[in-house]
């Protein structure tokens, strides 16, 4: 839908796309998913025609593969071959890599050019090849697959090494012997004709054709409106990761972590403020935490999808980033939104309507918050296994500078607190749970005032919205910072 113009009505480009299906023979599977790492989808055939049907959604009238039948069995890669077969039969010009094919599927091309080491050895008919070897005294005795021995060939392997009893392995003088003579006949029996023929061509019409295709360019970079991209991208997004946001495991995880919490900390009393403290840096711990190392993986695993998409000019990478801000909102905080009714009423905390409904926003806060620096250490490095290290680091920093364990952080190294979202997130907890004249039964029996408490004392209750307002301002740090990070992937 994203490469087709918008001049096409929504069932036209439906038509279009049924068309191509069945051009491809994909009838069978439309309404299967593709499959990946995680669960099983359609064959590596299919897989293979559903890339070419991607490019052939525009018609084009050159289409270039990189080796379409590698990986594949024999039977699986004629079937792609012939289907390729017949888009160039179509009208179009198709140029593919290939490598060892079988002889059935080497007679099926028209043209073939063999490379040797990067320079040509070989242009022209597919069915001519073996009488232009045999003509500069490279012929063989027997019968062979035409590609086995062109490949030979392009290895520096000749006729008769190759018809040898004795399998004695050519030296490297051999070998560059038989190169340096299929160059010098290339160069003197095609290459001088192909560029008598290339001079010939009219270079007026060349030159108006690349004048026309640069306009044609410029003015259609893109097929479809910035909404029409975000509004398709949203789609195809929360289908996608609706699977792996909702699996069974990841329920498990939360909801088990929660049941426990909350039993761990049933009913905690009013006056065991100390564990009601604890309990809501819990909630500012864990949840600063999982949506973190789950959005690291999110563009390193995303990164070949976005490089290809991108550099056929499917869509803009704005409509991209914010597809993906705003389909991740549901997905990303229905679990945080369970697991905080669960441990909150089990755990005894304030039972205010009210005070409950800010300790929600306040953990989605950070929850943002704490996917947003995923999201920017996963664009930054592109690499899973160095992200996954750096945010290791950086969720232990902010954890022991969150202010629970450590309450009175030395003054040069007190800034880091200052860094840590979870510090603000159990701030804010703190602020909406107490007042600091608020009151609690001590040990001896007496009144406390909550103020006093050490721990709540040395984060003061004071001045709430700056927090708030940092925290807003990291959301949109880390979000910008990991959209000028995918600037940077280059599209070749």
């Amino acid at each position: 839908m994203l490469r087709l113009p918008n001049s096409l009505t929504r069932d036209e480009k439906a038509q279009h796309v049924e068309r191509v299906i069945a051009e491809l023979g994909l009838t069978r599977c439309r309404n299967n998913m593709i499959g990946g790492p995680l669960f099983r989808g359609i064959s590596g055939g299919e897989k293979k025609r559903v890339s070419i049907g991607q490019e052939m959604l525009i018609n084009p009238s050159l289409l270039l593969l990189d080796e379409p039948t590698s990986g594949l069995d024999s039977t699986t890669a004629q079937r792609i071959l012939t289907t390729i077969k017949g888009l160039a039969s179509g009208g179009r010009t198709v140029v593919t890599t290939i490598h060892q094919p079988s002889s059935r599927l080497y007679h099926m091309f028209d043209k073939v050019v063999l490379l040797s080491e990067g320079c040509p050895i070989y242009y022209g008919s597919a069915a001519s090849a073996l009488d232009y070897f045999s003509s500069i005294g490279f012929s063989t005795s027997i019968t062979v697959n035409p590609a086995d021995l062109l490949l030979d060939l392009a290895n520096g392997i000749g006729p008769d090494f190759m018809n040898s009893v004795e399998q004695v392995e050519s030296t490297e003088e051999e070998q560059k012997s038989v190169k340096d003579a299929l160059l010098s006949a290339y160069e003197k029996n095609i290459y001088t004709k192909l560029k008598a023929e290339l001079c010939n061509l009219d270079v007026n019409n060349f030159v108006n054709t690349k004048e026309a295709s640069a306009r044609y360019e410029k003015s259609e970079q893109w097929c479809t409106s910035r909404w029409y991209q975000f509004k398709v991208l949203l789609q195809r997004g929360v289908r996608e990761r609706r699977y792996e946001a909702f699996n069974r495991l990841r329920i498990f995880q939360v909801i088990s972590v929660a049941v426990l919490g909350g039993l761990l900390w049933w009913h905690t009393p009013a006056s065991h403020i100390s564990d009601r403290i604890a309990l809501l840096f819990f909630f500012s711990v864990f949840w600063g935490f999982y949506p973190l190392y789950n959005a690291v993986f999110t563009f390193p695993q995303e990164r070949t999808m976005l490089i290809k998409e991108r550099s056929s000019g499917m869509y803009r990478l704005s409509s991209y980033f914010l597809a993906r801000t705003f389909g991740d909102l549901p997905l990303e905080l229905a679990l945080p939104t369970a697991f905080v009714f669960i441990i909150y009423w089990m755990g005894g905390l304030k039972p205010d309507p009210l005070t409950f409904i800010l300790s929600l926003l306040i953990v989605l806060y950070s929850v943002l918050v704490s996917q947003s620096l995923g999201l920017a250490i996963g664009a930054i490095l592109m690499d899973i296994k160095q992200a996954t290290t750096l945010a290791s680091v950086t969720t232990l920093v902010f954890l022991i500078a969150g202010g629970y364990y450590v309450q009175q952080i030395p003054s040069f190294i007190v800034w880091l607190k200052y860094l840590s979202y979870s510090y603000y997130c159990y701030k804010l907890l703190l602020g909406v749970q107490y007042n600091e004249d608020d009151v609690y039964e001590c040990g001896t029996g007496g009144l406390c005032r909550v103020g006093d408490l050490p721990a709540i004392k040395s984060m003061g209750l004071n001045h709430l919205w700056i927090d708030v307002a940092i925290m807003a301002l990291m959301l949109l740090g880390y979000r910008l910072l990991a959209y000028m990070a995918l600037h940077r992937v280059r599209l070749r």
